[in-house]
Formats: C-alpha cells, structure tokens, sequence
C-alpha cells in the first residue's frame, strides 16, 4: 500500500464517521424552521469535529482548511480541506442529496479526494495517478461528445437576482444543452461528473472545500476541471467547470462566457 492510499484509508473513515454523525442529527429535523437552522449548524460542527479529531489523530503535524471556520497549521506541507455538510439546504429539507468531502493536498497540490453519500452509501474515492472509485470499483466519465446530449448541473448564489451574471449565464447556456438543473450540492455534481450520471457541470460561487476533493476526483477518472475560461482550476478561485474532457468542455467554455 503506497502512501496515498494510507492517506485516501483515513479519509474514508473520516468521511463516513462525518456521515453516521450527519444521519444522527438528521432525526432531529421535525421542528419549527429557526430550529432547523439552529440544528443544522450544530451538525455541521458536530461533523467537522468527528472528521477533524479522528484525521488529526492519526496525522497530527498536518494542516486543516474547514467549512466551520477550521484553519489550523495553514503552513503545513500536508492539508486536508474538509466539507462536513455538503448541500445544507437539502439536509435540513430531507432532500437526499448532500454528503462529506474530503481532499488532501501536499504543498498545494491535491493527492487525495473522497466524497461520501450517506444516503447512498456511495463512497466516491481517488489517489493522485491511482484513478477514482465508486465503492471500491473504477468509474470513468460519460461519452457525451456534444451539447445537444450533455445533461449539465450548474451552482447559482444564493438569493441571485436576474441581473446577477450568474443567472445570465445559466440562462444563456439553456438552449444549447439537453438539460441544465441546479442540484444543491457541488461535492455530488463532481462526483457524478466523475461516474457518468452528469455530462458536465459549472459554478462561480463555491469555496475550496466545496470543490477540492470533487474537482481532484473528476480528474482522477479521466474528466476535466478547469476555470469557466478554460485555464488550469484553483480551488481557491471561485470558478470551476467540470466535464467528461470530450469535445463538450470547449464548447462549454465558449458558450459560458
């Protein structure tokens, strides 16, 4: 076993102890709607805090970088970049579409992703030059080879208005794709990039634990994640297009401007 996979073991456990917690709390969301919200950030922080402690114990010199204002040992040639609630809105609503990421990078560059679906019991995996995996199994992206085909996801923010380019451009790529939803979850919609179930998918408005293991894992497979104009991706940047790296990835750079 090489290092990656020792690290990419830890992850896993990580990431599914984050999601046995996330399906604990979730039993609780039978109460008024400022309760809710009230709750889920208590699970939110109760994830974090089972993937933080059990990944600090077993590598206690590495970095942290987490959705719930986590920032520790940001100098450290290792740093895990954690999500413990992926797709909160759909959390708090039941909506089975949310789940924990997990990406490791070593003097910034990403080594390890995992993302997991504790609805699905879906665990989403990839190691730098090791390929990607569903549940132990290889996944490649989806043959889709133009935009009449291509079944896209797309992040908007929060509350944007019609003059937001955000929703311009969604708007605007409407007509030339099979079909264009907004799921609520960006770790899923890389995952599902990376095994076939989404063509192709964009956003200018995540933060790198939203995109760090999924856009590592799409990579992984065989798939393609950049910037919206088409230049190698930084997470740290809010602009991302995935796809299955065919010729839908220029296209979508083109109509996407």
């Amino acid at each position: 076993m090489n290092t990656y996979d020792q690290f990419a073991d830890i992850a896993e456990q990580a990431a599914r102890r984050g999601g046995d917690v996330l399906s604990e709390w979730s039993e609780k969301f039978t109460v008024s709607e400022k309760s809710r919200a009230n709750l889920v950030t208590e699970a939110d922080f109760a994830s974090q805090e089972a993937i933080h402690g059990l990944i600090k114990t077993a590598f206690p010199d590495h970095g942290f970088l987490g959705e719930e204002d986590l920032s520790e040992n940001d100098d450290a040639e290792f740093q895990w970049v954690i999500d413990p609630l992926d797709g909160t809105s759909n959390y708090v609503h039941g909506f089975p579409y949310y789940c924990v990421s997990i990406g490791l990078e070593q003097n910034g560059k990403l080594i390890v992703g995992v993302i997991f679906d504790p609805n699905r019991n879906e665990m989403f995996r990839a190691t730098k030059g090791g390929g990607a995996t569903l549940n132990g199994k290889p996944i490649k992206p989806s043959d889709a080879s133009s935009l009449e085909e291509t079944f896209a996801v797309a992040s908007l923010p929060v509350g944007a208005g019609p003059e937001n380019p955000a929703m311009a451009r969604f708007m605007q790529a409407i007509p030339h794709l099979q079909t264009v939803q907004r799921t609520g979850s960006a770790a899923l919609n890389l995952a599902y990039v990376a095994c076939s179930r989404i063509d192709a998918y964009w956003s200018t408005s995540l933060k790198p634990w939203d995109v760090a293991a999924g856009s590592f894992i799409v990579q992984e497979a065989g798939g393609m994640a950049t910037d919206l104009a088409g230049e190698p991706i930084d997470i740290r940047i809010p602009s991302l297009l995935a796809s299955n790296g065919s010729a839908i990835h220029a296209d979508m750079v083109r109509i996407l401007k």
